[in-house]
């Protein structure tokens, strides 16, 4: 019977430090749920749908004003020059017609406008697709901060992210 209360001691002892052992409330759960993670000014799904909306608007929004003339200048000289290649195409196209099928030259002449009418749409969708993709990634590196060193006067990269 000695040894049973001393076992149950024992158990009771063990017990009591592993419960008593930390008397001080753990206080980093407290400051990881009240210091709010890191949130990104700019949203690069927003960014991208305002670009989708109107290209250059995903830029505008993300500060970068210098670009949207870029985009427009892009998408304005493709559609000009796809507008352009197709007149000519539609014009040899109708010539080719009128001369009863008979004339290679304005054949040649039609598939090579049509050629080039379609590799001008195929430029007018990369720019408007890279445009959306440039909005996407100047809204996620909004927060980058690149900033020299005060003490050496040398450039240093710093990033801000917090574990949750």
């Amino acid at each position: 019977m000695a040894k049973t209360i001393i076992k149950i001691s024992i158990v009771f002892f063990l017990l009591s430090l592993s419960s008593y052992s930390q008397t001080e409330q753990d206080t980093t759960l407290n400051v990881q749920s009240e210091e709010p993670g890191f949130v990104m000014e700019k949203s690069p799904w927003g960014a991208v749908l305002r670009s989708a909306v109107l290209p250059g608007f995903g830029q505008f929004y993300n500060e970068s004003y210098w670009k949207i003339p870029v985009v427009w200048g892009f998408i304005g000289y493709f559609g000009y020059v796809w507008i352009d290649n197709n007149d000519s195409y539609k014009q040899y196209r109708d010539l080719y017609v009128e001369s009863d099928f008979k004339n290679p030259d304005y054949k040649r002449l039609r598939d090579f406008y049509k050629d080039q009418r379609d590799e001008f749409a195929i430029y007018i969708v990369l720019t408007y697709f890279l445009q959306l993709v440039d909005a996407y990634v100047d809204a996620h590196l909004f927060d980058f901060n690149v900033t020299p060193d005060p003490v050496t006067r040398t450039p240093q990269i710093g990033v801000k992210f917090y574990l949750r």
